[in-house]
C-alpha cells in the first residue's frame, strides 16, 4: 500500500521505527501543562453519566465546534458512544471537590447533587464558570482513545474564575491583569 492511500494519521502511526517518547515521559510533559477542568455529562437511558475532562479544546468558531478525548477503556465510553447530545460544564475555582468526584470510578457521581438537568435532559454542574450543550458530530478513534467532536448548540456563563489543573493539583488564577 502506498502512502497516497493512507491518511496523515495512519502514516504517522505506521512510522513505528522512529524514536518516540515513553508513555511516562509523555504524561510528565502534559502534567506540567495547565488545563481548564470540565465535567462532561449526558443521559444514558434514564441515568446521568459524567466524567472529569481536562482535554476540552476549541476547534472552530464558525461553525462553533469543540472536542475532547476519552479513553476507549473509560466506563463512560459506552454512554458517549451511543449519545447524540451532551453538556460540558467548565468548573469554577472552588469546585475541586466536584472534579475529584467526577474523576472517581465506582461511585454514583451525581448522588451528592450540585447539578441541574437542562430542559433537554443533559446535566450541567451548578456554579460552573460556563457550560455548553452540544451535538456529537464525530467520534474518531485515535490511539487508545476517541476524539469526540461536538457542535455547540446552547451555552450559559457566569463571572466565576476557572479551576485549573497542573501537575496533579488544582490551582486558581490570580485576579491580576495580563500583560
Amino acid at each position: 500500500m502506498t502512502t497516497e492511500n493512507l491518511t496523515t494519521l495512519e502514516v504517522l502511526l505506521a512510522e513505528q521505527d522512529e524514536p518516540q517518547l515513553t508513555a511516562a515521559a509523555f504524561k510528565d510533559v502534559f502534567r506540567r501543562h495547565p488545563a481548564g477542568v470540565a465535567v462532561v455529562a449526558l443521559r444514558h437511558g434514564d441515568q446521568p453519566v459524567g466524567f472529569t475532562a481536562t482535554s476540552v479544546i476549541s476547534v472552530s468558531a464558525q461553525p462553533p465546534l469543540f472536542a475532547f478525548s476519552l479513553a476507549s477503556s473509560s466506563s463512560s465510553w459506552p454512554a458517549v458512544s451511543a449519545a447524540q447530545t451532551l453538556a460540558v460544564s467548565f468548573l469554577a475555582d472552588h469546585q475541586g471537590d466536584v472534579s475529584a468526584r467526577f474523576a472517581t470510578s465506582g461511585i454514583d457521581r451525581f448522588a451528592a447533587g450540585g447539578w441541574t438537568a437542562l430542559p433537554t435532559g443533559e446535566p450541567v454542574i451548578d456554579g460552573a464558570v460556563s457550560w455548553i450543550r452540544a451535538r456529537i458530530v464525530q467520534r474518531t478513534p485515535v490511539g487508545d482513545s476517541y476524539l469526540v467532536s461536538l457542535r455547540a448548540l446552547d451555552a450559559g456563563t457566569t463571572q466565576a474564575p476557572p479551576l485549573v489543573y497542573r501537575d496533579r493539583s488544582y490551582h486558581r488564577l490570580s485576579h491580576g491583569t495580563a500583560s
